[in-house]
């Protein structure tokens, strides 16, 4: 499906957020990994905490759902599925919390150099959702 100048702004509007917030937060916990386990035992064990958190990840992810569906090009694509990824995992801590304590979050903390790779890849998706949004020429919307 070709793409729009609607659909790119929109793409570029999103990635001038995504872009950075992608770089700093995955980048912190790369960063920060040794820490991790602490902040996740704390984290899974405020009940409320999680439903807020899981809340606020399903909000985030269904406003990219409905303002960003566009699969024309790779920050659109990386936009979108960013948003569904949202959408999902809060709905999980909204529903089976257990299960991304128990599965995802303690079983990562024994395979840190895979945590650090997996954030990594993100770093690198922020890296280029914020060429993407601040640098790259926005297309014309007079034609």
């Amino acid at each position: 499906m070709p793409s729009t100048v609607e659909s790119e702004l929109r793409t570029r509007a999103f990635a001038r957020v995504l872009g950075p917030f992608l770089v700093l937060v995955p980048g912190i916990i790369i960063v920060r990994a040794p820490d991790i386990e602490a902040l996740l035992h704390s984290f899974f064990h405020n009940e409320v905490i999680v439903w807020f958190v899981g809340a606020f990840l399903l909000l985030c992810g269904l406003l990219i759902i409905a303002f960003h569906q566009y699969w024309s090009n790779a920050a659109a694509i990386i936009i979108s599925l960013f948003g569904w990824f949202l959408a999902l995992r809060g709905l999980l801590l909204l529903t089976a919390p257990q299960m991304i304590a128990r599965g995802a979050a303690y079983s990562a903390l024994k395979l840190l150099p895979a945590v650090r790779a997996g954030f990594s890849i993100l770093v690198l998706a922020g890296i280029w959702l914020t060429y993407v949004g601040w640098f790259v020429k926005p297309p014309d919307s007079d034609s």
